[in-house]
């Protein structure tokens, strides 16, 4: 039985102004009476704010829209639950997240809200991108090419936070020719890799910097390509599993477990699974 003072809470909102009104209520009972959401603090929610975030990217990935709603909902709690931390720290509200939200949107589109720029609609796309990273330079007085580079944020997966950082490096000019620059350093960092581990296989921090040498310049090379490198690899990992998926379960069928199987038995499995996928295509 719901509580009467929180009747109100259990019914539908019937517009999205009192549906954010809603989950703001809601949050702020929780935050009053839970005991877990009480204690819950930025950076304790951190983790969180990650994982709905790529739960979401997830869901648009399967073309889920049931989850992608879900996982939306869950992104907007994490937002709305900030905000109320920032409230009770005296720091910024939810209505200060939204205004210098729809602010920033509304200064870095003058080709639609400026009336002096009626005239001049920028109509590509190219050219919309290249105004809005002119203005969030002004806006945040980056004078030099590095600071552009340092506020690529370090939370990001390794993979596309080398990629920003790269094409930021390359939009002043420090870059390759062509992708056979690209392709050359990838060889080079590979022999540089090898060398390393063949003369001292123990020297794990030489070993780390010449792999991230490596998977840099790989990077450089999908940026050339116009391929994103998350996707990439993540199309990979999932091609590996469904592969693995095959040998396991035609191990299965012939009465044996996977640890049973010499590798060369398994690599034939393999194979086979290769030869499959290649024939359905």
């Amino acid at each position: 039985m719901i509580k009467e003072q929180y009747q109100h809470l259990c019914e539908d909102a019937k517009d999205n102004k009192e549906a954010i009104e809603r989950l703001y209520d809601v949050m702020k009972v929780l935050r009053a009476e839970c005991p877990w959401d009480r204690e819950q603090t930025h950076d304790s929610l951190r983790p969180g704010m990650l994982e709905e975030a790529y739960e979401t990217v997830d869901a648009i990935n399967n073309k889920d829209m049931a989850n992608l709603r879900e996982e939306l909902g869950d992104v907007m709690l994490q937002v709305v639950f900030h905000s109320i931390l920032g409230e009770e720290n005296g720091t910024f509200d939810l209505k200060d997240v939204i205004n210098e939200e729809c602010e920033k949107m509304i200064r870095r589109h003058p080709h639609v809200f400026l009336q002096e720029k009626a005239n001049n609609h920028i109509k590509s796309i190219d050219k919309v991108l290249e105004k809005w990273e002119n203005i969030k330079v002004q806006e945040r007085g980056e004078e030099c090419a590095t600071s552009r580079l340092e506020k690529v944020p370090k939370a990001l997966p390794a993979l596309t936070r080398a990629f920003k950082v790269q094409k930021k490096a390359a939009d002043v000019g420090f870059d390759w020719d062509d992708v056979s620059g690209a392709f050359d350093k990838v060889k080079e960092e590979t022999v540089e890799l090898v060398d390393n581990f063949g003369s001292d296989p123990s020297n794990k921090h030489a070993l780390e910097e010449e792999l991230g040498d490596l998977l840099f310049s790989v990077v450089n090379v999908s940026r050339f390509l116009g391929i994103d490198p998350e996707a990439s690899l993540n199309y990979t990992i999932s091609k590996f599993i469904r592969r693995f998926a095959y040998v396991e379960k035609s191990a299965l069928a012939c009465g044996r477990n996977l640890d049973e199987m010499t590798l060369a038995e398994m690599d034939e499995l393999w194979d086979e699974a290769k030869k499959l996928e290649r024939s359905m295509l």
